[in-house]
């Protein structure tokens, strides 16, 4: 995905939904705080999952319009999920960080990206092979400070056995 793919979601998300703000929580992120020079293995998805702030009852209704096999995927190539904040698991103060995108091309709609370390840690967590080779790929681009995410870390609502997974994994993929 690319910048304007996304702000072209959250421009859309924003008129169907009637939010103003939107969160975007799912690796797309990425390209609030990195727009050109995020790793392109970091922006290969063509999703974004879509948090309509202002409206969170209406995340189905984004998922159906704007979703996997909806016109919108088919006339475009790319497609938004709707989601709720029980999507991802993020570190205290995430809300603090996010990372607006705010232009023309958003058509007054506001998208609110992860920042990076809070991005990488719900990555973690999750755990899935994709989400291993995203924050993988993300480190070896070196925009990721260890010393941040471990930090964070310390502040996610898990439990001591999954903090200590996820710490193993970030120290392999700073070690490679």
């Amino acid at each position: 995905m690319q910048r304007e793919q996304l702000e072209h979601l959250i421009r859309a998300a924003g008129a169907i939904s009637g939010s103003r703000r939107v969160v975007v929580i799912g690796s797309q992120a990425i390209l609030g705080q990195y727009p050109t020079s995020a790793p392109p293995r970091a922006t290969w998805s063509m999703e974004a999952d879509l948090l309509p702030l202002d409206a969170p009852d209406m995340a189905e209704m984004l998922s159906g319009s704007l979703g996997e096999l909806s016109p919108f995927h088919n006339t475009f190539g790319y497609y938004g999920d709707g989601v709720s904040l029980a999507t991802a698991t993020l570190p205290e103060g995430w809300q603090t960080r996010l990372v607006a995108i705010d232009n023309p091309n958003t058509n007054g709609y506001i998208g609110l990206c992860l920042e990076l370390h809070d991005l990488l840690l719900s990555k973690y967590f999750a755990g899935r092979d994709k989400d291993h080779e995203f924050c993988f790929a993300v480190v070896q681009a070196h925009l990721a400070d260890r010393g941040v995410l471990l930090q964070r870390l310390a502040t996610m609502p898990i439990d001591a056995s999954a903090r200590a997974r996820i710490e193993r994994r970030i120290d392999a993929d700073f070690a490679e």
